[in-house]
C-alpha cells in the first residue's frame, strides 16, 4: 500500500486537513496527517522535527511515499525532501503553496502583530529569499504537481496582490521550476483543501502523475467534500 503524509499551512492545524484525508484513505491510502509547530519555528527546525515521525510511517509502508500539503507545508516538504529524501518517494501534490512567497509577507514582515502570530517561518514567506533558504527548499527533481486558487474571502490583501490570487497567494507564485503539472482551480485559500475539484485533481495527480484538463474549465466554487 502506498501512504500519504499531510502538512498543514501555518496558523493551521492538522484537522484543517482531515475531510481531504478521509477522501485519501477512502480512495485507499494509508495516511499520516502531521501537527507541527508551524508557528514556532523556522522552516529548517520544522523538517527536522517531521522527520522522525516520516520514517517512521514509512517504514511500516510496502509502496511508495507521497506527499499531499496546503500552504506553507508545501515549504515544508520541499525542505524535508531536500534534507532527508524518503528511499520510496512517490508523487507531492501541493494546494496553494507559496512557493515563490509571498507579497502580503513582504509587507508585513516588519509588522510586530505580524511576526508575533505567524513567528520565524512567517518571516521566511517573503518573495525575496536567502541563499540559506534556497538551498533548504533544493531543486524540485520529483513529480510536483501544484494547485492554485483564484478565489480571496480577503477583499483588502488581494489588492496588494498581482493578477489572480487566493487571498494570500498569487497564483503566478505558487509555481516552481521543475513542477510537473499546475492548475488553477476556482478556490480560496483557507478552503482550497475541501473544493472538490481540487480534492479530484489531487487524486488524479496521485494516480497519473498529472491533472485532468476536461472538466477544469468549469470548476465548482468552495463545497464541503463528503
Amino acid at each position: 500500500m502506498d501512504g500519504i503524509v499531510l502538512l498543514h499551512g501555518i496558523a493551521r492545524r492538522s484537522g484543517s486537513l482531515a475531510s481531504l484525508e478521509r477522501q485519501l484513505r477512502s480512495a485507499g491510502y494509508a495516511t499520516l496527517n502531521l501537527d507541527y509547530p508551524a508557528r514556532q519555528t523556522g522552516l529548517r527546525q520544522i523538517a527536522e522535527e517531521v522527520q522522525q515521525p516520516i520514517a517512521a510511517f514509512a517504514g511500516g509502508l510496502d509502496g511508495r511515499l507521497h506527499f499531499v500539503t496546503h500552504s506553507m507545508g508545501g515549504l515544508v516538504a520541499r525542505a524535508l525532501i531536500a534534507q532527508q529524501r524518503p528511499e520510496r518517494l512517490g508523487r507531492v501534490v501541493m494546494l496553494a503553496p507559496p512557493n515563490e512567497g509571498s507579497e502580503i509577507a513582504d509587507l508585513l514582515r516588519g509588522n510586530p502583530l505580524y511576526r508575533a502570530f505567524f513567528g520565524p517561518a512567517g518571516a521566511e514567506l517573503v518573495t525575496a529569499r536567502p541563499d540559506e533558504l534556497q538551498s533548504l527548499l533544493g531543486e524540485v527533481d520529483y513529480p510536483l504537481g501544484v494547485i492554485a486558487g483564484d478565489r480571496s474571502l480577503y477583499p483588502i490583501s488581494s489588492l496588494l496582490l498581482p493578477g489572480p490570487n487566493d487571498g494570500r497567494v498569487s497564483v503566478e507564485r505558487t509555481q516552481v521550476a521543475g513542477m510537473s503539472d499546475h492548475i488553477t482551480v476556482h478556490a480560496t485559500h483557507p478552503l482550497i483543501m475541501r473544493n472538490r475539484e481540487a480534492v479530484r485533481q489531487v487524486l488524479h495527480f496521485l494516480a497519473q502523475g498529472r491533472f485532468e484538463r476536461a472538466s477544469a474549465a468549469t470548476v465548482p466554487t468552495e463545497a464541503a467534500a463528503p
